[in-house]
């Protein structure tokens, strides 16, 4: 395949903002935004057949004019059927520091700790070409949280130390509070994280921390739609994917064979194989809920079908053609042209019905992005 087949137009009024809410004006004029993060519209792609939902159906089986929602999803499973999820937690990775001397304003994206004693991190800073080795960068907060650059990694990679003279947690714990959501950059390009988003952009199930953005299509499950699929007997399995930036990398060749995705840690444990290997053997739907969860799960899938325990490293590029192991249906978001999300959801639809899909929902005004719309993807 080739990158320009995944070029399209997308207007900008069609990327999400905010996760699915409605908007109530106070007395005093402010605007206060109430999130519903399952009412979502929904799109459903029959991979078999061909065919592609965007309504409710009546009671003779034609189209209503009421949208799907994601919170209907679980009217296409049944008891036993499996969902399997990334937990990884988002932490808040990025801050907003001032540069000695000139007080610059400088954002710093945080990575990953390099060393838990010297209080090494790994980053990304913008503007680069402000910042060198030496210089010191200033944080505002409770205490005085400063950090000098000591390497240059790449163009934009710099390595800090933090001066901050504490127990580590103590020092986690002051860091993070300066931090906000790492929304995605084409978010923050046209407003602030807030507090909202502190919430919004962490699924409800995040329990293992380490991501630095969020594994989005899990943002669309609120604890009720959780607490519906089991009581109706749908099983939830919980692996881990520490979603890193790589998956925002422009790709840079239109060979897609020659792309190279970043590593990202993953781990899965007995209790995760049992679920779904159990699932598998009596027959149930097993459904892979975004392409981070299917990075993770396709790393660790033999040729049997099954997965098997897995804690290292992936980089694993899927996209089309391409056979999965595992998983009869999969919940995925609308994501940005050439992007390797919308590689990986072609891959498991199948490109030309994929690529009808997004042209149905460009056409009927769907949500692009994190916090937009999704879709189900059947093996039938």
């Amino acid at each position: 395949m080739k990158l320009s087949q995944f070029r399209f137009k997308l207007p900008e009024e069609q990327i999400a903002l905010y996760p699915p809410h409605r908007v109530f004006e106070n007395e005093d004029g402010t605007v206060e935004r109430v999130y519903q993060r399952d009412r979502c519209r929904m799109m459903v792609v029959h991979r078999k057949s061909g065919t592609i939902d965007l309504w409710k159906k009546d009671i003779d089986n034609k189209d209503t004019n009421e949208p799907l929602i994601f919170r209907n999803v679980v009217d296409y499973f049944h008891e036993g059927d499996t969902f399997v999820f990334n937990d990884t937690a988002v932490f808040p990775a990025r801050l907003y520091g001032t540069k000695e001397k000139t007080d610059a304003q400088i954002e710093v994206f945080l990575l990953r700790e390099l060393n838990e004693e010297l209080r090494l991190w790994d980053v990304l800073v913008e503007p680069a070409r402000k910042i060198r080795i030496g210089n010191k960068l200033f944080f505002d907060g409770e205490g005085p949280m400063v950090a000098e650059v000591i390497d240059n990694t790449t163009s934009r990679g710099r390595t800090l130390r933090f001066l901050y003279d504490c127990p580590h947690e103590e020092f986690r714990q002051e860091l993070f509070s300066l931090g906000s959501a790492p929304l995605p950059r084409y978010i923050v390009d046209h407003r602030k994280a807030d507090e909202d988003d502190t919430v919004n952009f962490q699924t409800v199930y995040a329990r293992n921390e380490g991501a630095v953005t969020a594994p989005a299509t899990g943002l669309h499950f609120s604890r009720e739609l959780m607490k519906i699929m089991e009581i109706r007997g749908l099983q939830s399995a919980f692996v881990t994917l520490h979603c890193s930036l790589g998956c925002f990398d422009p790709i840079e060749v239109e060979d897609l064979t020659k792309h190279k995705m970043n590593s990202e840690q993953i781990r899965i444990d007995s209790e995760a194989c049992r679920i779904v290997n159990g699932a598998r053997q009596a027959g149930n739907k097993i459904c892979i809920v975004g392409a981070s969860t299917a990075r993770a799960t396709e790393s660790a899938v033999g040729t049997d079908g099954m997965i098997k325990e897995y804690d290292g490293w992936t980089n694993r590029f899927i996209f089309p053609p391409y056979e999965f192991g595992l998983g009869d249906a999969m919940v995925v978001n609308f994501y940005h042209p050439e992007s390797t999300m919308m590689m990986c959801t072609a891959a498991f639809g199948g490109y030309d019905l994929i690529m009808e899909a997004y042209n149905k929902a460009l056409e009927n005004n769907f949500m692009f992005g994190c916090y937009g719309d999704c879709m189900l993807i059947l093996d039938d």
